[in-house]
């Protein structure tokens, strides 16, 4: 049973990527590919399989608090906004061709990052560990969408 709830921890949390690729797939050709991108831009390819191993350790981290015997329905509401948050930039970003709005929206998901980091720690300090890369490569992609916003 623990594996099927593992299982569906991970596939959640792939879902909000495979939401958010639907904006991004039609954009990267046409309106991202005409933007001015700064020199530390990384290569398109980068993206899927690195947000992929994100996704996976996101879901390892809420399935370690799911298993917890202590009251995580705070950090679980504040995981599943960070999720929406997730998605949602890149509709914004891509799909509204809103390079300001998505640089707004990436702070806000950053605070919420940081918040679950927090709430996760007091539940486990695994699944806090698991969500530290996530905040990494998400203060990269506001450095990277300030920039864009800035040079566009």
């Amino acid at each position: 049973m623990k594996i099927i709830r593992l299982i569906g921890a991970v596939v959640l949390c792939e879902i909000a990527g495979i939401t958010g690729s639907l904006f991004t797939v039609k954009n990267i050709p046409t309106w991202y590919a005409a933007l001015n991108k700064p020199a530390f831009n990384p290569p398109n390819w980068l993206f899927a399989p690195v947000w992929t191993a994100l996704y996976i350790m996101m879901g390892i981290a809420l399935f370690l608090i799911w298993e917890s015997k202590s009251d995580n329905k705070k950090a679980q509401v504040l995981f599943y906004v960070q999720l929406v948050l997730n998605a949602a930039w890149t509709f914004i970003f891509f799909g509204s061709h809103s390079p300001f709005w998505g640089f707004v929206e990436i702070i806000a998901l950053w605070i919420m990052i940081i918040v679950c980091i927090i709430e996760f720690g007091k539940i486990s300090r695994a699944a806090s560990y698991l969500l530290v890369p996530y905040l990494l490569w998400v203060s990269f992609a506001s450095v990277l969408t300030f920039t864009v916003w800035r040079l566009n």
